[in-house]
C-alpha cells in the first residue's frame, strides 16, 4: 500500500511508501486524506507524524496517470485538497518529518502542518511550472513568504533544508539517520500534554492564521484546471514524461 499506518503509544504515524519516488495517484491522495482523518479522530491518539521511506519525501502526483487519462485531474485536485485539508483541520498536532525531495504535493502536505522537521539532506520545490500545472503555492507561501514562494512558483527552483531553516518554514534540521527519532521524540512529548488543551490549542492556531488556507488552495485549483486543459500544459506533461525539454507556441 502506497499509504500505511502505525501507532506507538499515543502517537499515530502516517508513512508513504510508493516506490520509485512516492510520487501519489488519484486513489492514493483519498487513501492519505482517510488515515489521517481516522488516526486524528481517535481519542487514544494525541499527536501524528507524517514520514515516509525510500529516497525521499514526497513527488507530488503521479503525473503519469495524468498524462494517460487528463480526465484524472479532477480526482488528482479533490484528493490533495481533502489531504491537505485533513492535515489543517487535523483535532492534534501534525508533525512531518521531510528528507531527501519535497515536491508539489509535498509541499502541500508539509506546509498543511504544524510543525516541520527536516532531515540535512532535505530540498523543497514546487517544479509544477514545468510539468504543465500549479498548485501548493498557498502552503509554500506558509512556509517560506511571499518573496521566496514566488520566485520558487516562477522559476521550479528549489531550496535546502538549511535554506528552509533560515527562513523559518521549518522547526529544525537534524541528521538523516535521526529524523525519525527527533519526529517521534517530539510528538511524544506534545502527545504527554492534556488532550483537551491540544485540541483546543489546534482549532484556536488555525482560527487566529491571517491566511484562510483551504479557501486559498481551492482558489489556486481552478487556475491550475484552467492552464491544465490547454496545449502547453500538455506539451509540459509529454516533455516530462519523455524526457526533454518542452516546446512552447509563443
Amino acid at each position: 500500500m502506497a499509504i500505511r499506518t502505525e501507532i506507538t503509544g499515543s502517537v499515530g504515524e502516517v508513512i508513504i511508501d510508493n516506490p520509485p519516488v512516492n510520487a501519489l495517484g488519484s486513489e492514493d491522495w483519498f487513501a492519505f486524506a482517510k488515515a489521517v482523518t481516522e488516526l486524528g479522530g481517535r481519542n487514544d491518539i494525541h499527536c501524528l507524524v507524517v514520514r515516509a521511506e525510500g529516497k525521499g519525501f514526497q513527488a507530488g502526483v503521479d503525473i503519469k496517470e495524468l498524462a494517460e487519462d487528463g480526465t484524472k485531474i479532477v480526482d488528482v485536485n479533490r484528493g490533495c485538497y481533502d489531504t491537505f485539508a485533513a492535515i489543517y483541520d487535523c483535532p492534534i498536532p501534525v508533525i512531518s518529518a521531510v528528507h531527501g525531495y519535497c515536491l508539489g504535493g509535498g509541499i502541500g502536505i508539509s506546509g498543511a502542518s504544524d510543525i516541520v522537521i527536516a532531515s540535512e539532506d532535505a530540498t523543497f520545490s514546487l517544479p509544477e511550472i514545468d510539468r504543465g500545472a500549479l498548485g501548493a503555492a498557498t502552503h509554500l507561501m506558509r512556509l517560506f513568504g511571499m518573496q521566496k514562494t514566488r520566485r520558487m512558483l516562477y522559476t521550479g527552483e528549489a531550496i535546502d533544508a538549511q535554506e528552509a531553516l533560515r527562513l523559518g518554514g521549518i522547526e529544525s534540521v537534524v541528521p538523516r539517520d535521526q529524523l525519525r527519532d527527533e519526529a517521534m521524540a517530539l510528538a511524544t512529548m506534545i502527545a504527554g500534554k492534556s488532550p483537551k488543551a491540544l485540541r483546543l490549542a489546534k482549532w484556536s492556531l488555525n482560527g487566529i492564521e491571517t491566511l484562510d488556507v483551504k479557501k486559498s488552495y481551492r482558489f489556486e485549483q481552478g487556475f491550475t484546471l484552467e492552464l491544465y486543459t490547454s496545449p502547453d500544459s500538455q506539451e509540459a506533461r509529454d516533455a516530462f514524461v519523455e524526457k526533454r525539454d518542452a516546446s512552447f507556441e509563443d
